[in-house]
């Protein structure tokens, strides 16, 4: 099954590092804890929404872009028979699914006891939003 901590983890580790930046960097203009990013960042900790707006605004994001792209991301997992619901422990074994969609691709690799999703997209241009 997908967590979708991890999804929102591995959304919010893209785009810190497409910027080049560390950890410590985003933390601190978070207000958060390295530590903790790191947790959130490797799907170990649930974040709130506070601290994921705090999180996209370090890293110069809308959240509503970051649940966008994680929404995209579990709409193809979706579709990926097995992904976000169990399997049996065999076929979970010797499964092994990808999807592409567009400028996104997902990989997941099942285990008896888990499922990782990667995700992965193509750089997106600067928007420029009108106020």
């Amino acid at each position: 099954m997908v967590l979708l901590r991890r999804v929102i983890g591995d959304a919010l580790r893209a785009r810190r590092q497409g910027q080049h930046r560390t950890l410590r960097e985003v933390s601190t203009a978070a207000n958060v804890s390295l530590g903790y990013l790191s947790e959130i960042e490797r799907g170990q900790k649930e974040a709130s929404s506070e601290l994921l707006a705090a999180i996209c605004e370090a890293l110069g994001a809308r959240l509503s872009e970051l649940l966008g792209e994680v929404s995209g991301t579990l709409s193809l997992a979706e579709g990926m028979d097995g992904v976000l619901v169990p399997v049996d422990a065999e076929s979970a074994r010797a499964q092994k699914a990808k999807a592409a969609d567009g400028d996104v691709s997902v990989s997941v690799r099942r285990e008896p006891l888990k499922a990782t999703l990667h995700a992965t997209r193509k750089p997106q241009r600067d928007v420029v939003y009108a106020a």
